[in-house]
């Protein structure tokens, strides 16, 4: 009987020794070998890291199989059925309907294929003088489209209900540059005196620092020649009060004693107006200008008993539509 029970208590004895991590291995888990141990005062200064579970293993080929393109992602980043590439047959987005057939509907048109109009006033004034007074008027009208418009100008002064002077052109406009038109056609002159004819060419559009330019030459009969500038710049006070100076001059290639033309510089204007915009496309002005006479012209004033120079106070309205 003592053999037995010595023999029961050697088993238990064997059972109770066996190791922590053998009993953990019969469960299936695996412990820790540094449970319970003090790693503060540790040799090694480095903490151990967690073994990477996917580490050895490629996983570029199931990126590639969970990878969703972005041209097939709808707005809720799901896959859909859209693909990345346009069918060969698709239509370009850009390019214009010809021939669609829009029913009843007329064809669509662009800016560019429409043709536009517009009326300028750029002067109607009353211009008082020491001596005189007379009314001005200063008109450009145009039609077509963006390179390509017909273009009626005319100018003049009227002085007790008659016309004293005036000047017609009417002349094909072909946009050259950004802000640059060439211009060619013909001009009339009329009033006091022999009419007269010319043909004209010349350039208009925005100098440098926003300065609107107009210069043409003329070739008249009998070997007449003229060259006319104008040059403004409107300096804007606020955005509706505007500064205008405005410069303009005339040369002239050879003498025309019945209209009392001297040839080269003949007449000369310098003048500056106060714009005030009520609306942008009518707008009341006073000012002030100087006009001269040179040369031959000034020789024939001075015989007629006329002075060369006079200062004068304007009063007008521009207006557009």
């Amino acid at each position: 009987m003592k053999k037995i029970i010595a023999q029961i208590a050697s088993l238990l004895i064997a059972l109770t020794a066996v190791p922590v991590h053998a009993q953990d291995d019969v469960h299936g888990e695996h412990a820790d070998p540094h449970a319970g141990h003090d790693m503060s005062h540790g040799d090694d200064p480095m903490p151990m890291e967690a073994e990477d579970p996917h580490a050895g293993h490629d996983m570029s080929h199931d990126m590639e199989e969970q990878a969703v393109p972005a041209a097939e992602m709808d707005h809720s980043g799901h896959g859909s059925a859209v693909s990345a590439t346009a069918p060969a047959d698709a239509r370009d987005p850009h390019a214009y309907s010809d021939g669609y057939d829009f029913g009843p509907l007329p064809h669509p048109q662009h800016a560019d294929e429409h043709s536009f109009y517009s009326v300028m006033v750029d002067r109607l004034e009353s211009v008082n003088a020491e001596d005189n007074s007379f009314t001005a008027y200063d008109i450009n009208a145009w039609y077509g489209r963006d390179f390509d418009r017909v273009v009626l100008t005319a100018e003049g002064h009227i002085d007790g209900g008659e016309v004293e002077e005036a000047s017609t052109e009417l002349l094909w406009s072909h946009a050259v540059a950004a802000f640059w038109n060439a211009r060619a056609g013909v001009r009339y002159d009329s009033g006091e005196g022999p009419d007269r004819a010319w043909l004209a060419l010349g350039v208009e559009g925005l100098s440098p620092y926003w300065v609107e330019t107009d210069a043409t030459l003329y070739v008249g009969e009998s070997g007449r020649t003229a060259v006319s500038v104008e040059a403004e710049y409107d300096v804007l006070i606020t955005q509706r009060l505007a500064l205008q100076p405005r410069v303009e001059a005339e040369i002239y290639g050879k003498d025309d004693p019945e209209l009392s033309i001297g040839s080269g510089l003949s007449e000369a204007t310098v003048g500056l107006r106060l714009r005030y915009e009520l609306l942008r496309e009518f707008a009341p002005y006073v000012g002030i200008e100087w006009a001269g006479s040179f040369g031959g012209t000034a020789d024939y004033l001075r015989d007629a008993g006329r002075d060369t120079e006079e200062t004068r106070a304007v009063a007008g309205v521009r207006f557009w539509f």
